[in-house]
């Protein structure tokens, strides 16, 4: 198992993250965590109020990774937005559409022996479609998967990055005083966000809604870079605390308190030089792919196990951890099959077609 990492700070992060909401899930959805309340029942409310905050984590390291691949001193370096926002969808598309074939086949199963509102039902060609092109939750269709949102939204969030970026460019291009003008459009924004898209309700499944939590990543990074770093980094956590005084939200709080530390972790160093965890590291590289597969196989263990053992507290507990380590098992396997293989370009625009052909089947299987 190859754990080697420029970043284990940053994959140790992911790997938190991943776990906090693979247990919220599972304190959330199926009816082993009602039996299991009757144990542990500070520990299943603290994932079911808390564990989908982790989230922020994975907004903040997007936006982190992004301003480093992209513009690590602060001007765009990609010159064709286009083709690196389709570049982004296959990245994130290929494993997601194996994972939500995966999910309908699931579904189907856990249906035979479980009634529960978390289950989808048998999937429309409507459904099918917009979750290929990621638009599922703006066109009004039920998610096939838990979780699926957030693919949508981190193709948003670069798609909106990338091209603010590359229009700075073209100006800073122009006129040639002129200079950081990428940075500074992504802190606009994020304070935008930070203070008026975030309290919009409605705007939930669009980019601007979480791009506060994605700006201070990348504004994390730019500032980590200066030998004045850390001043910077205080303006940052200023400007997250003054968000919060405006109108408090723990989502915000997690999205800076995962700022502060991978700024802290860079400008000191301790990014690249702390050792982590050999698991941590790995399950921080593999954490895409547990997050896709998890929501099924949680779904099934589910079924399972109301099925043989029905609101037995101790098995539900047990059935829990064996969802958990079921998810990161699939996980690496999904890692290690698709997600981590290179693939020919015609191989990736063929994913999507298998996609459609498999799901059609699947549903028809399942009705």
């Amino acid at each position: 198992m190859r754990t080697t990492s420029r970043m284990p700070c940053v994959d140790a992060l992911k790997a938190i993250a991943c776990l906090l909401i693979v247990l919220h899930h599972l304190a959330f959805y199926g009816p082993m965590s009602d039996a299991a309340h009757t144990l542990v029942p500070a520990l299943i409310d603290l994932f079911y109020q808390y564990g989908r905050m982790a989230v922020q984590a994975f907004f903040v390291i997007a936006g982190f990774l992004m301003a480093a691949k992209f513009a690590p001193h602060g001007k765009a370096l990609l010159t064709q937005p286009v083709h690196a926002i389709y570049q982004r969808y296959l990245r994130l598309a290929i494993p997601y559409l194996v994972a939500l074939v995966c999910a309908i086949v699931c579904a189907a199963l856990a249906r035979a022996w479980l009634t529960n509102d978390a289950i989808p039902d048998a999937p429309t060609a409507m459904q099918l479609l917009s979750h290929v092109f990621f638009l599922q939750d703006l066109v009004g269709q039920d998610a096939l998967s838990a979780g699926v949102w957030y693919v949508a939204i981190d193709l948003q969030l670069f798609s909106l990055a990338a091209l603010l970026m590359w229009c700075a460019a073209r100006v800073e291009a122009r006129f040639t005083k002129l200079s950081l003008l990428g940075p500074i459009a992504i802190a606009v924004l994020t304070a935008t966000s930070l203070f008026f898209f975030n309290l919009q309700k409605d705007l939930d499944t669009t980019a601007f809604y979480f791009f506060g939590s994605y700006g201070l990543g990348a504004l994390a990074y730019w500032a980590s870079r200066r030998e004045d770093g850390m001043w910077w980094l205080a303006l940052l956590s200023t400007a997250v605390l003054a968000a919060l005084l405006f109108d408090f939200r723990s989502r915000i709080l997690v999205a800076g308190g995962v700022m502060l530390v991978l700024g802290l972790a860079r400008q000191t160093g301790a990014m690249e030089a702390m050792p982590m965890p050999r698991f941590l590291v790995y399950l921080g590289r593999i954490s895409y792919s547990v997050f896709l597969i998890h929501f099924p196989l949680c779904l099934v263990v589910n079924a399972v196990f109301f099925h043989f053992f029905p609101e037995q507290a101790i098995a539900s507990l047990i059935g829990m951890t064996v969802a958990l380590a079921a998810s990161v098992g699939a996980g690496a396997l999904l890692f290690k099959w698709v997600e981590s293989r290179p693939m020919t370009n015609r191989k990736r625009l063929l994913a999507p077609a298998g996609f459609m052909v498999s799901g059609m089947l699947a549903a028809q299987q399942a009705s």
